[in-house]
């Protein structure tokens, strides 16, 4: 049986303090300014989608598995300048992660990763279903296969 689900943006309240800095503060907290070169290329965490050529992204490394187990993790994101923070639907897989070769990793209630698969972005309803079959997966988190950057968690509805 299908478990519906949502995928969680980043609230862009975590970053808003950051967007002013110039890029002497920015570099202090080792982060800076990219602009986007390449489509697709820069998906951002808050808005889930990829940035445009042009437009500017906040590219720093965040803690996005904040727990307290050998599974807390950090790495680089990228935060676009005027993104808003999405809400997607219930079931709602948003485009930028459909055309990504991705992982997909399950943890359970104490953080600990029990269950990660590698699989193309056009196939993550049937990866879903499968690792929330298993009820001692709490939540999933995606990231790029070949960056291995995380993109966002899920979780079910």
């Amino acid at each position: 049986m299908a478990v519906d689900f949502r995928c969680k943006a980043l609230p862009k309240t975590l970053f808003q303090p950051l967007l002013t800095l110039n890029d002497e503060e920015l570099a202090l907290r080792q982060a800076q300014w990219i602009t986007v070169d390449a489509e697709p290329g820069y998906p951002c965490r808050v808005s889930l989608t990829d940035a445009k050529v042009g437009e500017r992204v906040l590219a720093l490394s965040f803690v996005y598995h904040d727990v307290v187990s050998p599974y807390r993790a950090a790495g680089p994101i990228f935060v676009r300048e005027y993104a808003e923070t999405v809400e997607p639907d219930v079931n709602e897989i948003p485009t930028m992660l459909r055309h990504r070769l991705l992982s997909v990793r399950g943890y359970n209630a104490n953080g600990i990763m029990i269950v990660a698969q590698v699989v193309q972005g056009s196939d993550l309803e049937t990866v879903i279903a499968g690792q929330f079959d298993d009820s001692v997966v709490e939540y999933l988190q995606f990231h790029n296969a070949h960056p291995g950057c995380f993109n966002c968690s899920v979780y079910r509805c």
